[in-house]
C-alpha cells in the first residue's frame, strides 16, 4: 500500500513515537501503517471513547487530539491520572486484562485508530521491534504514572503545576509538536485542576505565580516556557522516567 501525503503526515506521530522507544524495521512501519489507516475513527471533544468496566477488545493509538484517563469517584468528583497524546496508544495491552479500570476520554477532537485484538496480535508476534516498542511505552506509562503518584502526594501546588507542564512539553517534542520553547496546550484549567488535584481556584492562581515569575506564558491555548531548566529547577522535575533517549 502507497500512503498518500495526507496518510503519511496522520500516522507520522505513532511512527515517530515508537521509533524513538525502539528502532522499527520497513516492514513493521508499513504493516502497522496500513492498521492505523484501515481502522481510523473520529471523535469530538468530551467523549468517552472507553468506559471504566467495559470488556477491551481492541487497541487505540491517538493520531491527533488529547485524551485523558480518568476515574470517577460516587459523588462526581473526576480524577485525571494521565493524559494521552500524539503518537500514544490508549491501551497497547489492556486486552489481556477481562474489563477497563478506568475510563479513556476525548478533551479535545480527535483522530484515532482502533485495530482489533486480533490484528494487533499478529502485528506484534511478527515483528519485534514492534513488539518491544508497544512494551516500553506501557512501561514508561507505568513510570509516569509513579511520578503522577509523587506530584499528588509530595510535591507542592506550584511543583505539581510546573512538573505537568515539563512533562506535557517533553511528551510532545518526540512527536514534533514543540515549537521552539512553545507548545500547544488545548485544555480547560479544570481539566488541569483535575490533573494535579487542585480547584479550580488554587490552579489558577498557581499558574498566575508562574507567570509572574516570568517562568511561563500561557495564552491563546499556547503555552510558552521562557526558561525551560528553571522551570524544570522549580518542578524538581527529571526527565529520566520518560525515557526519552534511547539506549543501545
Amino acid at each position: 500500500m502507497t500512503l498518500s501525503t495526507s496518510d503519511r503526515s496522520l500516522v507520522e506521530p505513532v511512527v515517530r513515537r515508537l521509533s524513538a522507544l525502539r528502532p522499527l524495521s520497513t516492514e513493521a512501519r508499513a504493516l502497522l501503517e496500513y492498521a492505523m489507516l484501515e481502522g481510523l475513527q473520529r471523535a469530538g471533544a468530551g467523549e468517552d471513547l472507553i468506559s471504566e468496566g467495559d470488556p477491551v477488545d481492541s487497541v487505540r493509538i491517538v493520531l491527533s487530539g488529547w485524551l485523558c484517563r480518568y476515574k470517577t469517584l460516587e459523588d462526581g468528583r473526576r480524577q485525571i491520572v494521565n493524559f494521552i497524546f500524539p503518537g500514544e496508544s490508549c491501551d497497547a495491552h489492556a486486552f489481556l486484562l477481562s474489563v477497563m479500570d478506568h475510563s479513556i476520554a476525548t478533551l479535545t477532537p480527535a483522530i484515532y485508530a482502533e485495530i482489533k485484538r486480533a490484528r494487533f496480535e499478529s502485528l506484534v508476534a511478527g515483528d519485534r521491534s514492534l513488539a518491544d516498542a508497544f512494551l516500553c511505552e506501557t512501561l514508561i506509562n507505568t513510570a509516569i504514572q509513579r511520578e503522577w503518584a509523587i506530584n499528588l502526594g509530595r510535591r507542592i501546588a506550584l511543583e505539581r503545576v510546573a512538573h505537568l507542564f515539563c512533562e506535557i512539553f517533553e511528551r510532545l517534542r518526540p512527536v514534533g509538536m514543540i515549537d521552539g520553547n512553545s507548545c500547544i496546550m488545548p485544555i480547560t484549567q479544570m481539566d488541569l485542576a483535575d490533573a494535579t488535584g487542585l480547584s479550580v481556584v488554587h490552579l489558577n492562581r498557581t499558574v498566575q505565580e508562574l507567570r509572574a515569575s516570568g517562568l511561563i506564558v500561557l495564552r491563546d491555548r499556547t503555552l510558552t516556557i521562557n526558561d525551560l531548566g528553571a522551570l524544570k529547577d522549580a518542578a524538581l522535575f527529571s526527565p529520566s522516567y520518560l525515557q526519552l533517549y534511547r539506549r543501545s
